[in-house]
């Protein structure tokens, strides 16, 4: 029940939302189709059977866990689908049986180059104050570290702004971002252009707090973007719990520093498929 009331509840703020937008306005699909703000209501009020029947299909009847267990047959046989990977072939091939089987229409596939990025092998430790190993995982895209790795004393900051009245500091070392999440589409902007930042004020490499808000020491890796006027610098995500390790030691003015290797690789961009599969509607067969 609680369920349903907040649904509701989420369709009403819906269609607040909506009808500033269309007061006095008729919608068009096309230019020769105009539609009322009431003709939408009710045509949307006339699949209130199908959406039930799906919804109890997919919660009650034969349906019902399909999608989990699905899934979950997909990430334990499968696992990371990084572009260009072996993994990604054998995602490929998996998903385009099971659309077969599935008995959908015009299931092909399409070629298409995608980038080919490998992390490889990479840790980094702490040495001082203590000999501890930091959890890591490169950034997409990250270039590697020399063979040797780098040693270097750590920066901590906490925002953009920080890290440029402390640029002067910055030159020479590794940068780890202790960014607060607020939302992940603000927050996600240190990984984003942490490494680009922090090689702007000349630091040798940049570890970013994962951009999430729960951790279990575990670090929460994605893409990063480098600028073709900007060196680029090895750069990995790590855990919150790390990170707010590092800031409180150095809150205390406790010197860090930290031995970083990543062993990540660019090849050239990977030959891999579009998986397409359609189910054609009754109604209007020849629309997509």
């Amino acid at each position: 029940k609680k369920k349903e009331e907040k649904m509701k509840c989420l369709f009403l703020m819906f269609l607040m939302n909506s009808l500033p937008q269309y007061a006095g306005k008729s919608l068009r699909r096309d230019s020769s189709y105009p539609k009322s703000f009431e003709d939408i209501k009710n045509e949307v009020a006339g699949y209130t059977d199908i959406a039930k029947a799906i919804i109890d299909l997919a919660v009650h009847g034969k349906a019902q866990n399909r999608s989990y267990e699905r899934l979950a047959v997909f990430a334990d046989t499968i696992g990371p689908r990084l572009s260009g990977s072996k993994n990604l072939e054998a995602a490929i091939k998996y998903m385009f049986s099971a659309l077969q089987e599935d008995g959908l229409e015009n299931v092909h596939l399409e070629p298409v180059k995608v980038p080919h990025w490998e992390r490889g092998e990479e840790f980094a430790v702490m040495l001082e104050p203590r000999n501890h190993s930091i959890a890591i995982l490169g950034l997409g895209n990250s270039v590697a570290t020399p063979p040797e790795g780098i040693t270097a004393e750590v920066i901590v900051v906490a925002s953009f702004d920080e890290l440029h009245k402390r640029a002067r500091e910055a030159k020479g070392k590794i940068v780890v971002y202790n960014e607060p999440f607020i939302s992940y589409g603000e927050t996600v902007q240190y990984r984003l252009q942490g490494a680009v930042e922090a090689a702007k004020v000349g630091a040798v490499a940049s570890l970013i707090r994962s951009v999430a808000s729960f951790s279990i020491h575990s670090p929460h890796t994605g893409g990063q973007s480098y600028q073709p006027d900007v060196p680029k610098i090895p750069t990995a995500c790590i855990s919150v719990e790390d990170a707010e390790m590092m800031s409180r030691m150095s809150f205390r003015g406790t010197k860090i520093v930290v031995h970083l290797k990543m062993g990540a690789k660019t090849y050239p961009d990977s030959l891999s498929f579009n998986t397409v599969a359609e189910i054609v509607g009754r109604k209007y067969p020849e629309q997509v």
